[in-house]
């Protein structure tokens, strides 16, 4: 993976998309602050709802953390509205409360044997063993947004230019460092929304590396609005309202398809776990690094990609427009085994000269 990053050493100022993935660990106590439009009534509702709450429900152990109802997403069923600003029903509840990790966010999670060391031990072996896979998300390039017919909005000339130089920095990642056999990426599959914009960007990008197997564009992954966002800057207006319960649930239902751990490995046998402390496991005919380790490409849009690294991060998606993907930046997320996240870079476009760097009719930082 050093491949990856080998051009770290490259202007500071083309590196500043990359330093955002570290900002992203304080959304989990920060997620909802910044109401500015709230904050006089806040405390009075957080009040006012924590003693409603008291008077009809059982006391709870504050050690424990807390389960939602059912699985997580938006709650259709929840009355009201979240500081006057947002419909309850439109907030997305996660399964366990905020900031803690749902190990089974994916349904993946393998079933518990009742034996703990026979499950510590396959669990060191998946880890060690099972298949990591490795998300790449493009924004597409800069496009016309004169036009409101999607078929008009095609790229601009320095949109194609960025989705070339974007293709030519993947290629070079699937190559590898130069004499290390090991540093070559397994890309899969080249996956695009049903946008003309996006599918442009993706031709140009996949001519790059036309062994690589491309998917048919999935309508699932146009842009939208994702969810609601916070700060909000008012209360929000029916139209709002509408938008987001139909474009959230075909963009979630994007995420659930895309975003899950690799499917699992063969395992050994139970008992050459449990004898001899488990040291007689045999490892997988195969351990290279293109047997551990898959890439997928997703070439989409910029409200997709920030909800869907508040997803996987299993971070408030309601933080989604804090986040900034520039035009064909790179937010690269990975997936472990055994289910654990993490983002790699995002928006990064370390691979563009500052005079390609865009976001969408914003050109450079000065912005």
């Amino acid at each position: 993976m050093s491949a990856f990053f080998r051009f770290a050493n490259r202007s500071a100022t083309k590196a500043l998309p990359v330093m955002a993935a570290a900002a992203l660990t304080s959304f989990a106590l920060s997620s909802y602050q910044g109401l500015s439009n709230c904050e006089a009534t806040a405390k009075k509702k957080e009040n006012e709802s924590s003693s409603s709450s008291s008077s009809s429900t059982s006391t709870v152990d504050s050690t424990s953390p807390k389960t939602g109802t059912g699985n997580a997403g938006f709650q259709r069923d929840a009355k009201g509205y979240f500081y006057d600003i947002i419909p309850n029903s439109q907030i997305f509840q996660p399964k366990l409360e905020w900031p803690m990790y749902d190990e089974n966010w994916d349904g993946r999670e393998p079933i518990p044997s009742g034996n703990d060391k026979l499950d510590r031990r396959k669990r060191r072996y998946l880890r060690k063993y099972g298949v990591t896979r490795h998300i790449i998300l493009v924004r597409h390039g800069q496009y016309d947004e004169t036009h409101k017919e999607d078929e008009k909005r095609i790229l601009t000339e320095l949109g194609r230019k960025q989705a070339n130089e974007t293709g030519k920095r993947l290629a070079q990642m699937i190559r590898g460092a130069e004499g290390d056999p090991d540093s070559p990426c397994n890309i899969k599959i080249v996956r695009v929304s049903g946008m003309a914009r996006a599918k442009e960007t993706c031709d140009i990008i996949a001519s790059h590396f036309p062994q690589v197997e491309r998917a048919e564009p999935d309508p699932l992954l146009n842009e939208g609005r994702p969810s609601h966002h916070i700060p909000s800057g008012g209360k929000v207006s029916d139209n709002t309202i509408h938008k987001t319960q139909e474009q959230h649930a075909r963009i979630e239902e994007a995420f659930q398809k895309n975003f899950h751990r690799a499917d699992p490995i063969a395992m050994p046998d139970d008992a050459l776990f449990l004898e001899n402390d488990g040291k007689d496991v045999p490892p997988p005919e195969d351990t290279s690094p293109a047997a551990r380790h898959e890439y997928e490409i997703i070439v989409c849009h910029a409200n997709v990609i920030r909800y869907f690294c508040l997803r996987a991060l299993q971070l408030p998606p309601e933080a989604w427009l804090r986040l900034c993907t520039f035009n064909c930046s790179l937010t690269y997320l990975t997936i472990r085994p055994t289910g654990g996240v993490s983002c790699r870079t995002l928006g990064d476009v370390g691979h563009l000269s500052p005079e390609l760097v865009t976001f969408s009719g914003h050109h450079g930082f000065n912005w």
